[in-house]
């Protein structure tokens, strides 16, 4: 069974950093992309992040590039999202997703097979 189980969402101050953590059980995380997402209140799930399988590649939304950084360790199954100077617009539910026969840092929420459950990320102004 696959289960992808984010963690390290909390309240944060504006400026302030946060790191989230999905650790991946019953795939073989090593050959899937991965990414983040995130839908705000009232508002449609968005791309935040990607990286390829081998973690040579990655993507961010304009809205987080220079701010947030995705990385992961294979030998851990888990993916990261570092998130610095944050703003309360990035206030959201933040998902990861997996892709299988992941070579290309994926943006398109279509293309993953797998999700979490989402972690709460709140940034006070």
């Amino acid at each position: 069974q696959v289960q992808l189980v984010e963690s390290g969402g909390g309240l944060a101050q504006a400026g302030g950093s946060l790191r989230l953590s999905c650790a991946a059980s019953g795939v073989t995380f090593s050959i899937y992309a991965m990414g983040w997402f995130r839908q705000a209140p009232g508002k449609e799930r968005e791309f935040v992040a990607a990286i390829n399988w081998t973690g040579g590649s990655t993507r961010y939304a304009d809205s987080v590039k220079g701010r947030f950084t995705i990385s992961r360790d294979n030998a851990k199954n888990t993916v990261y999202l570092e998130m610095n100077s944050l703003r309360p617009e990035d206030t959201a539910v933040y998902y990861c997703a997996g892709k299988r026969w992941g070579a290309v840092a994926t943006v398109a929420e279509g293309e993953y097979d797998y999700w979490g459950q989402g972690t709460q990320v709140t940034v006070s102004s």
